[in-house]
């Protein structure tokens, strides 16, 4: 459900801004320049949103409700660039961030992906986001309640332990044949627990705390199997804290549901497990009940209101009243269910109320069929800020394969290190990839930066699968080895047209 704008909520306190104070324009540029290879213009303008969220904070409250962002419209092809600055952007400041392809949603009253879901998932997100982050704030104290807990269950079963060893042991005609014959955990609680020939020595029975912390601690007990009580609906946890990216909205909010009916149960159930299971099993859930979770949706929300970013990707696919992206949909319609969310509206969500009108919505595509100009008239109002990022030459493909933090160069020597295989790329074997993947770009579709991906698998496909033979040897990448390579693949320009 969506309205109007209207009164909106508290806004938090300049000291609530974060760390956005030490970031400054220039600084921002500096960090993406790390990972992503030129486009001046665009890094510029996320680094004059981002501060000017910041700006924004410090302002009046009676200034600050009329500054709204200046949403991006991000214009060039495919593999330049566009996802990962507002991807690392996003990452930059710690803000809430969803990516979402403005082709998926459908108008008002058909079946499909609406456009509320933005706004939905944000919140996700968001609350995904700030739980982790308080997750790994309480690990530490987590992990000595749940090793308080296991040396309690040792402690209580120690005794119980020791006698079916002696039990067992009484059955051999040598102590010495038996202890070879036991596991190295079990031998560790048999040492402590159980002494002589005869029945089991009541005083080693009596284990003192003191000395199975120590064997705990030393982890001599990691394979010792105990009895441990856990929540009934421990799995619970899990699904509400081990978020995987795999995981669709539907099925995260899904397990964020069974944790809220579950987090206050009293039922317990029994599970025999090692010492190292129960650890983790033990740290997830002290982990979960330190963990104030009404706090932590009340600030997700928040976060989401004042920092949340929005990606909205391809949305030249929609502009233009003749385009069609389903049957009876029209673009200029999904354009125009687009625009109050955008604009600012409240939408509610599964945590209540949340209000667009601070999110920062950065939209992007290639317009390689249509112009901006064909996006409806109230939604390019909407994206007052434009830049136009440009095609990858050579020169820009080759810094990209050596000089970001993240190059392809450096991942796959990287690999390939962990089988003993040492990747050496020589100057010439770089600008050979480069300027096949820029010949590439240029005879068939521009796929940008994506194409080294491409070229560099099939450069290296021979060694990748040989790996585990090469241990110790040295392949040196220079122009000869790219070309040989890829010699077949180039020379047959319909194969190419199909694999590169």
């Amino acid at each position: 459900m969506m309205e109007n704008r209207g009164a909106r909520p508290t806004i938090p306190s300049p000291s609530e801004a974060g760390d956005m104070e030490e970031l400054t324009p220039s600084q921002i540029v500096e960090e993406l320049n790390r990972y992503i290879v030129g486009q001046d213009a665009a890094k510029k303008a996320m680094a004059v949103a981002l501060r000017n969220r910041y700006r924004r904070r410090l302002l009046p409250p009676e200034v600050r409700e009329d500054v709204a962002p200046k949403n991006i419209l991000m214009i060039g092809a495919t593999g330049v660039g566009k996802t990962e600055i507002a991807r690392r952007v996003a990452a930059l400041c710690g803000a809430p961030f969803v990516k979402v392809e403005a082709t998926r949603f459908t108008e008002v009253g058909y079946v499909g992906k609406d456009v509320e879901s933005i706004v939905q998932d944000l919140v996700e997100a968001s609350v995904t986001r700030l739980s982790e982050e308080k997750l790994r704030e309480v690990q530490p104290q987590a992990e000595k309640l749940a090793n308080e807990r296991i040396l309690d269950y040792l402690c209580q079963q120690a005794p119980t332990v020791a006698r079916k060893k002696a039990m067992r042991r009484n059955q051999v005609t040598s102590a010495r044949s038996a202890g070879k014959q036991q596991g190295a955990g079990q031998e560790s609680v048999k040492e402590e627990g159980v002494q002589g020939d005869g029945g089991p020595d009541q005083a080693a029975v009596r284990m003192s705390r003191s000395r199975i912390e120590k064997l705990l601690r030393s982890q001599r007990l990691e394979d010792t199997i105990i009895e441990i009580e856990v929540s009934a609906d421990s799995d619970a946890y899990e699904s509400v804290w081990e978020f995987s990216t795999g995981m669709s909205q539907e099925e995260i909010s899904e397990g964020l549901r069974d944790f809220i009916e579950n987090y206050s149960s009293s039922r317990k159930k029994s599970r025999r497990v090692s010492v190292r299971d129960a650890r983790r099993i033990l740290t997830r859930e002290e982990a979960s009940k330190l963990v104030d979770y009404d706090s932590i949706v009340e600030q997700s929300v928040q976060q989401a209101e004042q920092n949340g970013i929005v990606f909205i990707d391809e949305i030249d696919k929609i502009a233009g009243s003749g385009m069609e992206i389903g049957s009876d949909i029209s673009g200029e319609g999904v354009q125009r269910d687009l625009l109050p969310i955008i604009e600012g509206c409240t939408v509610m969500t599964r945590y209540g109320p949340v209000r667009s009108d601070h999110v920062l919505f950065i939209a992007a595509g290639s317009f390689s069929k249509a112009k901006p100009s064909d996006l409806i008239p109230e939604l390019q109002g909407r994206f007052p800020l434009r830049v136009e990022l440009q095609d990858l030459g050579v020169e820009e493909l080759k810094t990209i394969l050596t000089a970001p933090k993240n190059a392809l160069v450096k991942q796959y020597a990287a690999l390939l290190a962990t089988e003993g295989v040492e990747l050496r790329f020589t100057d010439d074997g770089v600008a050979e990839i480069a300027e096949m993947a820029s010949r590439m770009n240029r005879q068939m579709e521009n796929i940008g930066a994506r194409r080294l991906q491409t070229i560099m698998e099939y450069v290296l496909e021979d060694v990748s699968f040989r790996a585990s033979e090469m241990k110790g040897q040295t392949v040196v990448i220079d122009a000869a080895f790219v070309q040989d390579r890829m010699a077949r693949i180039v020379a047959d320009e319909d194969l190419s047209r199909y694999i590169l």
